[in-house]
């Protein structure tokens, strides 16, 4: 295994951002083809915006564990794809009603909700064709890859975690209520781009996936925690969504529970842990390590 390029961090995860970005482009179905407003739909959401930190996840832990260039492409495109669906669910009328997203008016202000429910379900099924057409990895491990997406995305995951938010609105959450809730809704996503990002390189030891889970855990909440702190603190300039939501809406979060000083201790704290966390691993970690600082410090 070799030690991370020297590459600086910051023009680490520009380049990967623009590696992904070009993924993207060519993953997803062109506009010129029909139905072309679905495609276009999906390209205007999916493009040129978002921070990319599950990409970014996926390209870290792949540098731990030798990822290959063009699987790694892959599983950064369809985690992406994911989450770009959840986003645009999000903001429809029936969801959370919000009409900026990535800076931009979301997919069913710009078009109609019709077409931001569609192009939510198309760009979950464009995930697994992406993870499926990947061509350089062990057949099993690829079967496996597809049921830790399909886990991680569902019920048991990002949308269990959802269902709870919806029904939480206007309730006083314990704690403990609320960090299981964002360890689905957020976290499961987090979680499973890492671990795809090291399957694409190789298989994972019981050791090595049992330190990698302890660092998803502790960074799917900070990312949860530093939102809320966001949520609370920044504009919707800086956000490029609409900020005070969760506020205005009566929704349970870390900073209403917790105080924002608090918030940011824990936010701290967990930054700590995912290092931790990352320590059998050596410097070789060292592209997650800062991610995690990237997580807990970002102003966005």
């Amino acid at each position: 295994m070799t030690a991370p390029a020297a590459q600086p961090f910051d023009a680490w995860v520009q380049d990967v951002q623009a590696q992904v970005e070009r993924a993207l482009e060519t993953l997803l179905p062109a506009a010129a083809t029909i139905p072309h407003k679905l495609h276009e739909a999906m390209r205007y959401t999916t493009l040129g915006g978002g921070k990319r930190i599950r990409p970014l996840l996926a390209y870290g832990s792949g540098a731990l564990f030798g990822g290959e260039p063009a699987a790694l492409a892959r599983v950064a495109g369809a985690v992406e794809m994911i989450h770009v669906y959840s986003l645009v669910h999000d903001d429809m009328p029936c969801m959370d009603d919000d009409d900026l997203r990535r800076g931009k008016p979301t997919v069913h202000v710009a078009y109609d909700e019709a077409t931001a429910l569609l192009v939510g379900d198309a760009l979950q099924a464009q995930a697994f064709q992406v993870l499926a057409d990947i061509d350089t990895l062990p057949p099993a491990r690829q079967v496996a890859m597809l049921r830790l997406l399909a886990q991680a995305a569902g019920s048991g995951g990002m949308c269990g975690g959802q269902a709870i938010d919806l029904d939480s609105v206007g309730l006083s959450l314990t704690r403990d209520e609320l960090e299981r809730m964002h360890q689905l809704k957020t976290g499961a996503m987090l979680r499973v781009s890492v671990i795809l990002g090291a399957l694409a390189g190789r298989d994972v030891s019981p050791p090595e996936m049992e330190a990698l889970d302890a660092y998803s855990k502790a960074i799917g909440l900070a990312f949860q925690v530093v939102d809320d702190v966001l949520d609370a603190t920044a504009d919707s300039a800086t956000l490029g969504k609409t900020a005070g939501k969760d506020a205005a809406d009566n929704k349970p979060t870390y900073v209403s529970i917790l105080g924002l000083e608090q918030s940011k201790e824990l936010a701290e704290q967990l930054r700590r842990e995912a290092h931790e966390a990352l320590a059998p691993f050596g410097e070789q970690a060292q592209r997650l390590r800062e991610l995690a600082d990237l997580i807990v410090q970002r102003k966005a």
